[in-house]
């Protein structure tokens, strides 16, 4: 609020610097104006008398008097206006400033109350629709996204927390429930000791996951160089066939040539989390068809794969950290596979779109630029 009457003060101080010295240029025009009109009058010859008020006054002297007197006059008055002048601009320009900063003084004391706890409130509509109204809806829309951000972050951090801890219970449940057992033999710690393997194994995937999906959004590509989406398919099916093979699905791959720049890696971790995916959260017997194609502004890869009826309107989820399917979480997996190839797509200056296949499954389509 200080700083606001500061600027209100120089507003002020400005608007009456620039009315005195305005003033002061017109009435000393004014007052050579009349100068020079009195300098006009024309002279009578000398020794000519002129009667005023039935006295006889030379006409020379009679003519330097009304000129000094008009002068003087306008003086005075000059002044007296000037005054008057800079007083009522003062006032003008106080009462202006005031009622046009006051918007601001609003915006300011919003300002400094949000906080991290405090997102909800905003300035509202400022009236009159001028530039800082406009200001104002560019802050509230600000907010509107850190808002946003803030509970997309609170929730990333409350399921990361909640995904963490479960093998780590998982770990301890074995570890006291194995101790306290004094009959324990070596076939039961051997199957403790698998367990926590299985546990920690669980965590050291997730905290990978993590990993990764901090570093793709954090720090975008740490490579460019050529890279053909088919052959990486290629490489990430190899990982994923004998598990397809598992579960008896009938695969389809048309796999054209599809060059594009950007990172090997994060490409090759794109392709694979969407085959993982379509695979995992397949049905047994179903089917997965994958293809690459390529035309001179972009590469695209598309896997379509049978599974569970999905509804259209939460699609969109799907992409939101540790959302598998229907559910938040499940048996397998991070649930950041799909997190992970919105931010690598992203980062590669890409776009992502899934869809829901009829009679049950997911369609996914990735569009990277080719240069």
């Amino acid at each position: 609020m200080s700083q606001l009457r500061g600027l209100r003060g120089r507003f002020t101080l400005l608007a009456v610097v620039l009315t005195a010295a305005t003033s002061i240029v017109l009435l000393t025009l004014a007052w050579m104006l009349v100068r020079d009109a009195a300098a006009g009058v024309p002279q009578l010859p000398p020794g000519t008398t002129v009667r005023v008020n039935g006295s006889k006054v030379d006409a020379a002297v009679l003519t330097a008097q009304l000129q000094e007197q008009a002068q003087d006059n306008v003086i005075v008055a000059g002044v007296i206006a000037f005054g008057c002048v800079v007083l009522a601009a003062g006032i003008l320009a106080w009462a202006l400033t005031s009622r046009v900063l006051r918007p601001l003084a609003e915006i300011s004391a919003t300002a400094r109350r949000l906080s991290a706890e405090s997102l909800d409130e905003r300035i509202g509509p400022i009236r009159p629709r001028d530039e800082l109204a406009q200001l104002a809806e560019t802050i509230d829309d600000m907010l509107d996204r850190l808002a946003n951000a803030f509970d997309a972050q609170r929730r990333f951090v409350a399921n990361a927390s909640h995904e963490l801890r479960t093998p780590l219970t998982v770990i301890r449940t074995e570890l006291d429930v194995t101790l306290s057992d004094p009959d324990a033999d070596e076939a039961e710690y051997r199957r403790m000791a698998e367990v926590v393997r299985a546990a920690v194994q669980r965590a050291e995937h997730l905290v990978g996951a993590l990993l990764l999906l901090a570093r793709t959004d954090a720090a975008g590509l740490a490579a460019r160089e050529p890279v053909d989406l088919a052959a990486v398919v290629r490489d990430a099916w190899d990982a994923t066939r004998p598990e397809a093979e598992e579960r008896g699905l009938r695969v389809e791959m048309n796999i054209e040539p599809a060059p594009t720049m950007g990172d090997p890696a994060l490409l090759e971790r794109v392709a694979g989390n969407l085959l993982e995916n379509a695979v995992r959260h397949n049905v047994d017997g179903g089917w997965l068809s994958v293809s690459t194609a390529a035309d001179a502004a972009s590469a695209q890869l598309t896997v379509r794969s049978s599974g569970r009826m999905i509804d259209p309107e939460t699609v969109h989820e799907l992409f939101e950290p540790f959302h598998r399917g229907t559910e938040r979480v499940g048996k397998s997996g991070a649930g950041l596979g799909l997190s992970i190839v919105r931010a690598a797509v992203e980062a590669h200056s890409g776009t992502v779109r899934a869809e829901p296949v009829v009679g049950g499954g997911l369609a996914v389509t990735v569009t990277v630029p080719s240069t």
